[in-house]
């Protein structure tokens, strides 16, 4: 029993350093900008393991030198309400699971006509809608894996709340703007609009960045199709909601 309990109090303790680490981590970005996330030094294996040498564009632009147009695209397409939750938004997050359920359900009830029927046909899996923050992507992207556990999306909403409290939203912003992946082996606000657009990311047009912000879901899908009928009207949709955005 007590052998237990000191097993059960030294993994808290590690628990508590490693928010304690956390902490320090996220206090050092209020000045200091992050030379790589997690998510990037995963990718950067799976480049070179895949294709035997590193291909990486990235540079870190200031917030002022980013374009507002992609201030606002962003903001529009993946948190409307990032000027003012706290890291996360649980509107988002409920209308996310219900989309899901439902999803779920239908995929469910589709198995079940196939079976019945004895189709051969593959029934696809539900489409799994996010409900996360830029925060809570930022959060995810500087520190952890990319699996899908509750203990991960436990940590994911720690550290979100921790961004949120350390660092202001400018600076949250620009963080992500800086490191989000736009392409295969393609980082940062400034290496997306050269690689796209053959232009700096201070010079992005409204429709030019709504176009950018459309494909931060799937970046890697978008950048083998850009003539893609979805990603053309969705930035269309975009850019018009870009004018009602309120920047930090």
């Amino acid at each position: 029993m007590r052998a237990m309990v000191r097993l059960l109090g030294l993994a808290l303790l590690a628990a508590l350093a490693l928010q304690l680490y956390f902490v320090a981590r996220i206090a050092m970005m209020a000045v200091l900008d992050p030379e790589s996330t997690a998510f990037q030094r995963s990718e950067a294996y799976l480049i070179t393991k895949n294709t035997g040498a590193l291909k990486w564009r990235q540079q870190w632009v200031p917030y002022a030198g980013l374009s507002d147009n992609l201030k606002r695209a962003v903001i529009a397409s993946e948190d409307a309400s990032f000027i003012v939750h706290e890291g996360v938004d649980m509107a988002a997050l409920e209308k996310a699971w219900e989309k899901n359920a439902n999803a779920e359900q239908r995929a469910a009830q589709s198995a079940s006509r196939a079976a019945a029927k004895s189709s051969a046909l593959n029934v696809k899996p539900p489409k799994i809608i996010g409900g996360s923050t830029i925060t809570q992507q930022l959060a995810k992207n500087l520190f952890l894996s990319g699996e899908r556990t509750l203990l991960r999306k436990g940590q994911e909403l720690v550290l979100s709340l921790l961004l949120e409290a350390l660092l202001s939203k400018q600076r949250i912003l620009e963080i992500y703007l800086n490191n989000v992946e736009w392409g295969e082996g393609v980082f940062g606000a400034e290496a997306a609009a050269q690689h796209y657009f053959r232009k700096p990311a201070s010079k992005l047009s409204a429709y030019e960045a709504a176009r950018l912000a459309v494909m931060l879901p799937r970046p890697k899908y978008f950048e083998t199709r850009p003539q893609s009928g979805y990603l053309a009207s969705r930035a269309s949709t975009i850019s018009a909601r870009m004018g009602g955005v309120e920047l930090p």
